[in-house]
């Protein structure tokens, strides 16, 4: 609400007010004559967002009801729920209390019944304040004089009427770019004009070409940005080199996916004379390259992230710079920006610095080889890499005291596997399992973690303008009820003084170790957990049990990183003595940065997520009628998800359970058999028979199989 806004409306809610048409309003508050058109435009902005109200007289008075800002989530039976602004609850709208609004609309919305312990509260859309898309993927349908486009979002709630003259060179069955001409009003459906052919379906990228198109990803570099990163060369300007400290001759080790191209981080270890650890973090020192408001600087903030999607990455920076300069790649001279770490044998940092440095990358290491070194499993492997490996021997020392020590402070190891989904040559998935992980995979993440706490702690004690990577306790109500599923298992999280300890959700998670029920309880937990994102205040991070938090290791492809990169190098350019004024002019920057980098990363999320579902839908198109155990996941009114150890996810509705009628039980989230007291509830080991699958829809759906 702007300021102008603001006196309204405490004039408005004064005691001593009457209701007054606009020129009276206008005369009391000593609006200028040629501001008069402007003054009637907040009003009419005002009463739009059912702030204030005219009479019958055309007085305005203020509105008494309380309504409230969100976003519209739809299904595809036609009702939904709003996430209200700022609150975890959503709202659920009836389908006739949905008055038009689609999926992910920005509404205003009245609350007709609040919530109690059986159900949400309710509410109906009052007004649709801003549509979300404007433009949307779909298939093409041609019925010769006019056609429509059925969305790819299912949960969009109309398809897309075209006219003749609208249809372009489309073809029947064909996925197509719409632009909406009119959105849906009482019952008519959405108009519109279609603006790209992308291809048929089946034809290769076309799937994650749409999914770019769907989300308005910004996948092709304007030129002048991709000139720009030509301009950084591809060796670092020796000019600059007396200003770093000079590591070139230090042992320093990348390590990675053997896929990695971007290398952002490398990493020493070293033992001291009083026994204690050396961690070098080197991190690419992206920002020399990458100018605040430069073209690049202003593409990247636009972008986020990089987005991994499968067979493809979107990234936040040109190859130019995440593949070329920025790239810690070895044998090659790099900038970076350097945290060292002193650490006892206790896993405790007891001293650090952070300076500009040039390295040169002894190494390119992946994460396999690594394991192989420390496992001494490889003798091949062992051989190649003889002269390093003591040096792996103390990173792998030094990981597992951190890694103690973090455990010990209730650091939340999750453990989910993600997917491991392998395509051909032309995009076709042809096999999908787990994507398995080794202590390798862990020296680096506890590297990381550590290198990430230490720079937060260093600069909120400076009171820096940064932005830190937050994540906040969860909702005691979100708790109690993840309580009465893990009774099921036998476990419990203690609550104290309406408060929770990461140590409560780490000790379960090391109780269900190794058991079937691991993999649920895991889910059940994350889905209880809040959601961490951006944000320029400290808040600590609940996950990794930590009191200051940041993301400093991947400048390359998160935009947080890259701003806290320039925060830190004006410290060491001003040896920390900053002006205040300085401070509060980015702190105010900070708070923009974090909330677009937050919103970025939200869809950088869902599109890989749906770009894994989409494929796992086409892998199971080629398995119907195969039957495979799995594990109940979720329990719902309509029906169970079982989720089969290829990581693939499925509903079985309730038609398919069987001839028994089940009852769904809310308070424990699981069905009963009517007449067999049958029990289908989270964590249940089944059979189950694929019956059928869509990469157009997105899921896929199982039958029982009963033993």
């Amino acid at each position: 609400m702007n300021k102008k806004e603001e006196i309204i409306l405490a004039v408005m809610k004064d005691d001593d007010y009457v209701p007054m048409k606009a020129k009276e309003l206008a005369m009391i508050l000593g609006v200028p004559k040629k501001e008069y058109q402007d003054f009637l435009s907040i009003l009419s902005e005002l009463e739009m967002e059912f702030k204030i109200g005219k009479n019958r007289k055309n007085r305005y008075r203020v509105i008494e009801q309380n309504y409230h800002e969100g976003i519209y989530r739809k299904h595809q039976k036609g009702f939904g729920f709003v996430k209200l602004d700022g609150q975890e609850e959503e709202v659920y709208i009836a389908k006739e209390n949905a008055n038009n609004a689609l999926n992910g609309d920005r509404v205003l919305i009245e609350i007709l019944e609040e919530k109690n312990k059986v159900k949400k509260a309710e509410g109906i859309i009052k007004r649709i304040i801003k549509h979300e898309k404007d433009t949307l993927v779909g298939t093409f349908e041609n019925h010769k004089d006019f056609g429509f486009v059925v969305p790819d979002d299912k949960n969009f709630g109309t398809d897309v009427f075209i006219s003749k003259a609208n249809f372009g060179k489309a073809r029947n069955g064909h996925k197509v770019l719409v632009k909406i001409t009119q959105y849906p009003l009482k019952g008519k459906k959405a108009e519109g004009k279609i603006i790209e052919v992308l291809g048929p379906p089946n034809e290769a990228g076309i799937d994650m070409l749409s999914l770019i198109k769907e989300y308005d990803l910004p996948y092709r570099f304007p030129e002048p940005v991709v000139e720009e990163a030509k301009r950084c060369g591809n060796k670092v300007d020796k000019k600059d080199i007396p200003n770093r400290v000079d590591l070139r001759d230090d042992m320093i080790f990348t390590i990675d996916g053997e896929d990695a191209k971007d290398l952002d981080d490398a990493v020493r270890v070293s033992k001291l004379e009083n026994g204690n650890y050396r961690l070098d973090v080197h991190i690419a020192d992206v920002s020399y390259y990458v100018t605040e408001g430069s073209l690049l600087d202003q593409e990247a903030l636009l972008r986020g992230t990089s987005i991994y999607l499968l067979g493809r990455v979107i990234p936040m920076l040109p190859r130019e710079l995440s593949n070329g300069i920025c790239s810690l790649n070895a044998g090659e001279d790099r900038f970076t920006l350097s945290c060292s770490m002193e650490i006892d044998e206790k896993g405790k940092v007891i001293g650090s610095e952070v300076y500009k440095a040039i390295i040169n990358v002894t190494e390119r290491m992946n994460y396999h080889d690594v394991q192989k070194i420390i496992d001494h499993s490889d003798p091949e492997v062992m051989k190649r890499y003889e002269p390093y490996q003591e040096q792996f021997e103390l990173m792998e020392e030094l990981a597992q005291i951190l890694k103690q020590k973090r455990q010990e402070q209730g650091y939340l190891n999750l453990d989910i596997p993600e997917s491991k989904i392998e395509l051909d040559d032309n995009g076709k998935v042809i096999n999908i399992g787990k994507y398995e992980t080794t202590f390798a995979n862990e020296i680096i993440e506890q590297f990381m973690l550590i290198a990430n706490e230490t720079i937060a702690e260093k600069f909120y004690w400076l009171e820096a303008p940064f932005i830190y990577r937050v994540h906040e306790e969860p909702d005691i109500d979100k708790v109690k009820e993840l309580n009465k599923f893990l009774w099921n298992f036998g476990y419990k999280i203690k609550i104290t003084n309406n408060k929770v300890h990461p140590t409560e959700f780490a000790k379960i998670l090391e109780e269900i170790k190794g058991k079937p029920e691991e993999k649920v309880v895991a889910n059940l937990i994350l889905r209880t957990l809040k959601v961490a994102r951006y944000e320029a205040e400290d808040k600590g991070h609940f996950g990794i049990a930590s009191n200051h938090y940041c993301h400093f290791t991947s400048p390359i492809r998160r935009y947080p990183d890259l701003y806290i990169h320039r925060i830190i190098s004006e410290y060491l350019k001003k040896h920390y003595e900053v002006k205040e004024e300085w401070k509060m002019q980015n702190l105010e920057i900070a708070e923009q940065r974090a909330y677009q980098s937050s919103e970025r990363e939200k869809i950088a999320t869902k599109v890989e997520r749906e770009s894994e579902d989409l494929k796992k839908a086409e892998y199971m198109e080629g398995k119907i009628g195969e039957i495979y155990e799995g594990i109940i996941s979720s329990v719902t009114q309509f029906g169970i998800f079982v989720e089969l150890e290829n990581t693939v996810e499925g509903l079985i509705r309730f038609d398919h359970l069987g001839d028994e009628y089940f009852e769904y039980d809310e308070e424990h989230k699981r069905l009963v058999g009517e007449k067999s007291n049958k029990t289908y509830q989270i964590g249940d080991k089944i059979t189950i028979r694929v019956i059928s699958a869509s990469k157009m829809l997105r899921q896929v759906d199982f039958e029982l199989v009963h033993e």
